[in-house]
């Protein structure tokens, strides 16, 4: 199968379901989730029959598109997610009325279930882009339609202000992208990956520090959207004041997105003995930094969405020390296992946030106690949720930080070994309070009656916890799909 045939049809699986939002009775519009999810676990099996010799090398389009293992292994990614993030928008679509005048409810669902779908297209097209080009269309897709799903509980002050701040900022990261990419162009002439990694070696040294400002603006808009330290500011804000569903899209998907595209633009600029030297210390001086600072702002928090969205700078750290560490034999391999466990574990701890956060009517931590008496299958979940975050070992969380260790360890990045090690450490105290706010805490009210779960959101709660605890101790599966 052509691996064109993916995007396309989540493209017209997104208008699809356009059509049908604006044909359905307001009462009706919760039905276009079943369809979405449908087509989107239709569209992620047939990735592993897309066959990249179908591409046709010739065509206009082949240098701007990549066929290769580390695009179709991100376009997984990206389906997986949006599939979950789907399910979750389920549970949520309660919430999503609420916020909405009597006179509109059960009128707004419609766009919160296509607009994902046409996310995940911009996602898989970044998975594939080597061209420059290509980079900043297929992500100013994604971050158009993150823009107006932050902002979608457009009654709630939070998420307007969440909104506003990811709009600015976002903005902000796009002229830092543009600036820096006309700058590549004017000093290689070229906007392909490929072709700028022919021509830099040929380039007198006199080139170079145009070259580094280039690609430093570039660096820079990528380090907003991976959420790397000092461009992490708008992090904690827009995922508290984003809808449940969002946060956990943004967290998972946005940031594997751009790390894919981080890793294809410093691939192409390491060629170069001079620039390698002057790149890979940086990452490892931004890898040391993001996870301190993640941890250390992850401790005093109390509304667990703040916590994560900490947690995620600090989880950007750890990628970072494997994108410094370029150069060791399977770095490749850590990164994509280390994003693989993540999704799993981040999309379960967002999962049952939603569900407990719909039940109870907030995200605190506080909001947490007892849960354990009132849905214990809801606990365990977040349970090993957190326990994966924080790298127990037999969860695949941990392996996916010895793997990005082991990695670091070849390139003798010892000092930034130990400072994830402490970090780490320090990890496991914010975590293990959402533990012991479930299972050590008294409920707000002990005769609370338990919290209904939907038959997917159920099903979906069962396979990631299966995955995480699988993969955790026999992780060859995962590891065979990454090869």
């Amino acid at each position: 199968m052509n691996p064109l045939y993916l995007e396309v049809a989540v493209v017209i699986l997104g208008l699809l379901l356009l059509v049908a939002e604006s044909f359905a009775g307001p009462g009706r519009k919760s039905g276009i989730a079943h369809p979405a999810i449908t087509g989107l676990i239709l569209i992620f099996i047939a990735t592993f029959w897309v066959n990249p010799a179908a591409l046709d090398a010739s065509a206009p389009y082949a240098r701007f598109y990549s066929t290769d293992s580390l695009a179709i292994f991100f376009k997984q990614i990206a389906l997986l997610t949006t599939i979950v993030v789907l399910i979750m928008a389920q549970e949520f679509a309660p919430v999503v009325e609420a916020n909405l005048p009597s006179s509109r409810r059960g009128a707004g669902l419609g766009e919160f279930y296509a607009l994902p779908v046409f996310t995940c297209a911009g996602l898989m097209w970044m998975a594939s882009a080597v061209d420059f080009v290509l980079i900043f269309v297929s992500l100013e897709l994604v971050t158009i339609s993150f823009y107006i799903l932050v902002s979608y509980l457009r009654h709630d002050r939070l998420s307007v202000e969440a909104g506003v701040k990811f709009l600015v900022l976002g903005a902000l990261s796009t002229g830092f992208l543009v600036y820096g990419i006309t700058w590549i162009y004017g000093v290689t002439g070229q906007t392909n990956l490929n072709a700028i990694a022919a021509v830099i070696p040929a380039l007198k040294v006199a080139a170079a520090p145009a070259l580094l400002f280039g690609l430093g603006l570039v660096l820079v808009s990528l380090g907003f959207k991976v959420a790397a330290v000092p461009f992490q500011f708008w992090i904690p804000d827009v995922y508290q004041g984003a809808p449940t569903p969002i946060t956990a899209f943004l967290s998972v998907a946005s940031k594997a997105a751009g790390f894919v595209v981080l890793l294809r633009v410093l691939q192409t600029f390491v060629v170069v003995p001079y620039l390698q030297e002057k790149i890979l210390p940086l990452m490892a001086l931004l890898a040391g930094v993001t996870m301190v600072f993640g941890n250390l702002a992850a401790i005093p928090q109390s509304n667990l969405k703040r916590l994560l969205a900490y947690s995620s700078v600090a989880h950007a750290g750890y990628l970072l020390l494997g994108v410094a560490s370029l150069g060791a034999p399977f770095v490749g391999s850590a990164i994509l296992f280390y994003l693989g466990a993540y999704l799993l574990m981040t999309l379960l701890a967002f999962l049952v946030m939603t569900i407990v956060a719909k039940a109870v009517g907030g995200d605190d931590i506080a909001d947490f106690n007892g849960l354990n008496q009132r849905a214990p299958q809801l606990a365990f979940a977040m349970l090993l949720a957190m326990a994966s975050l924080a790298g127990v070992p037999l969860t695949v969380g941990f392996l996916g930080k010895l793997f990005i260790f082991e990695a670091a360890y070849q390139q003798g990045h010892f000092v930034l070994i130990t400072i994830g090690i402490v970090t780490v450490a320090a990890g496991f105290y914010y975590y293990l309070k959402i533990v012991r706010a479930m299972y050590w805490q008294q409920a707000a009210d002990p005769d609370a009656p338990g919290i209904p779960v939907g038959i997917a959101a159920r099903i979906t709660i069962a396979i990631l916890c299966a995955l995480i605890i699988w993969l955790g101790i026999y992780p060859a599966p995962l590891l065979s799909l990454i090869h």
